[in-house]
Parts: structure tokens; sequence; C-alpha cells
């Protein structure tokens, strides 16, 4: 079958892979009809990635239908529409039992939680997946929801509801998100479902701030973010701030930013091994920080329940399409900002 595949930094190609089988009777293999290139696939594409392998199929973003199933399979039968959440549960241990992905007790390392970043488990930037234990690891789609949501719904749209969750977000408050890609525009839809009053947004580049606008976020302007903030709380900071980014930078700016005993929730992928943590500033401030990864399968209900009363809408984050051919084209552009690019769906069909 087809599939992108990546060889080294800046270089993603498109060619022959095996076709993926059932190999266990807990598997089943989907088709994939769109898939996503996700904001962490950067880091592997800028050769930063979770494995030092070369050759492997990345992504873990895609929406399907499934054609083969194991014996073991009870949940799911061929022709079935389904998600496949990103994080990789193993249905055994407690932690994957609750929903908590993530959380895996059976995992020996990071790239057993998560597809395409690493041989291990192939990704889904592919015409089919194979995906284990797939009674835990598939979700239906209901009737209603489109492919593009549905991508947005494996990863994005539940790391920004995990990311807001975990800055438990109060009805009034004024949140500030850094980052406005995928990930920030989800965030920001699902600060305002939780309650928030005012949704302030920082972004490097002017596009994404101007789109943000649209969905009713108040954009951060000037070169000095951190003052701009400030302004636009009359000097006290937000309750809140969501960074979904990643960089030292932009999380030393949401421990600057928020007001005294608020909150900050970094669910941008951070790879800093020696992040300059200013434990004096967050004892004084007597902040409240938490960092993690999200588990798909235990923010997944709320969302799709929310995006069929169209109280939040993933699929407005989807800025281009291409077919799966054109996946070089469409890292290129997606690294280069360039565009007016926010998300990318890569269709395998075409």
């Amino acid at each position: 079958m087809k599939a992108l595949t990546y060889h080294g930094r800046h270089d993603i190609r498109y060619g022959d892979v095996p076709e993926p089988a059932v190999t266990s009777p807990t598997d089943a293999v989907v088709r994939v009809t769109a898939a996503g290139i996700c904001g962490s696939d950067l880091h592997i594409y800028r050769g930063h990635g979770f494995s030092q392998d070369l050759g492997y199929t990345p992504g873990h973003e895609c929406v399907g239908v499934v054609v083969d199933t194991g014996g073991q399979v009870t949940r799911f039968r061929r022709g079935d529409r389904v998600l496949v959440p990103a994080s990789v549960g193993c249905a055994r241990c407690r932690s994957c039992a609750a929903g908590f992905t993530a959380r895996c007790e059976r995992a020996t390392s990071s790239t057993d939680l998560c597809y395409g970043v690493s041989p291990k488990l192939p990704g889904s930037q592919a015409q089919a997946l194979a995906v284990p234990y797939a009674d835990v690891n598939l979700v239906r789609v209901p009737e209603g929801i489109s492919d593009e949501a549905a991508v947005v719904l494996t990863d994005n749209a539940p790391t920004a509801w995990y990311g807001c969750r975990r800055a438990r977000i109060q009805p009034g408050e004024t949140v500030l998100v850094i980052g406005l890609g995928p990930v920030g525009l989800m965030a920001a839809q699902s600060a305002f479902a939780m309650g928030a009053a005012r949704v302030l947004g920082a972004d490097l580049v002017a596009e994404r701030r101007a789109f943000a606008a649209t969905l009713g976020v108040e954009p951060v302007e000037g070169e000095d973010a951190r003052t701009a903030v400030r302004d636009m709380t009359d000097g006290r900071g937000p309750d809140a701030v969501v960074e979904a980014v990643g960089s030292d930078a932009t999380i030393e700016l949401a421990l600057k930013a928020v007001r005294q005993a608020g909150r900050v929730s970094v669910i941008g992928v951070s790879q800093s091994k020696a992040f300059p943590f200013h434990m004096g500033l967050a004892q004084v401030k007597e902040l409240e920080f938490a960092i993690g990864l999200c588990s798909v399968h235990y923010e997944l209900p709320p969302l799709i329940a929310l995006t069929r009363a169209g109280r939040i809408k993933p699929e407005v984050v989807v800025s281009h399409r291409f077919a799966l051919s054109e996946g070089p084209a469409a890292y290129e552009l997606f690294a280069g900002r360039s565009d007016g690019v926010r998300k990318i769906i890569l269709d395998p069909t075409r």
C-alpha cells in the first residue's frame, strides 16, 4: 500500500510500505479515509523526533472504516466508521480501564503510547492502519460528524480540552491561550464552552491571530506580549493560561503573564531537558502549574457530545486538504506556516 515515510530532517517521502494485517485476535485494520498532520509531527519532520529510527510511517490522527478484525474483537465489525484516538491503551491495566491511556502501566516507553513516532506502531499517514486492542482503541463516529471534525477529535480537540480542564477554567474568567495552531484554536473553543468570559490569544503569526478573532478570541498584538496582556486585563493578568506551543519562551511567558494565584496549563509538546523553571516566581505568585499528555479516550465523550450539539466546531480549524501523495509538500507548507495554514488533512483515497 501507499504511505508517507520519514527519512531524516525535512525528508518525508511517499511510496510503498507493507500492508497492515491482523496479527493478534484483538487487532483490527482500518482503511484510512482522512489523516491529519499534527504540530508534534513537525518535531519529527525537523529532526527532533521521539526515535532515532528512519523509514517508518508518521501520523497519529485518522478516521476510516474497519476492514478486518481479529476473532476477539467484539465491539466493532467490518464497515464501521471509526476514529482512531492518538493515544494507545493496552486495555488491561487499571489506568487504561479508566480511560487514562497516556498513563498505561504496561508501556515500556513513550513509543508504546502513540502511533507514528517509531516503527513500533506504524502511523496513520497511510492508506490503512493496524490498531491493537481494537475494542478499546477505536471509537465509532456518530452520524453528523464529518471526517474533518473526526480527525481533529482524534488528538487536537482532546488535548485542548485536557489543557483547559487542567487549568480549571471557571465561568466568567479570562483565559490566555498561547499558540493559535489547531490545539490553541480548540483550546479557545473549549475555554468558551467551559464558561470563560474572555479568551485572549497570542501567536507570532498575524494570520493565525486574525483567524482566531473570528472565533471570538481577542488577539494579543505588539512585540511585547506580556505587556499587551497586562494592558488588556487592567494590569491584573488572566485567571488561567493554556500554553499550546511547548517552547521555553512561551512557557516562560505563561508563567509571567498569569495573574497572582493563577493557573498555568502546558499542553505544547516540550523536549527541553533543562527548562529554567523560576521557582521563586511561582512561589511568590502562588501559581498552580500543570503539564502532561492527553489521554484521548478519557476526554472524548464530552467533546463528541459538544460537537454533535454544535457547541464546538472542530472542523473550522482545517485550512488545507491534500492527497496523501502530496504529503511531502503538505509538510513543507505546514512547517513554513505560510498560506494561512492551520490544519492539514491528507486524503489517501485521492
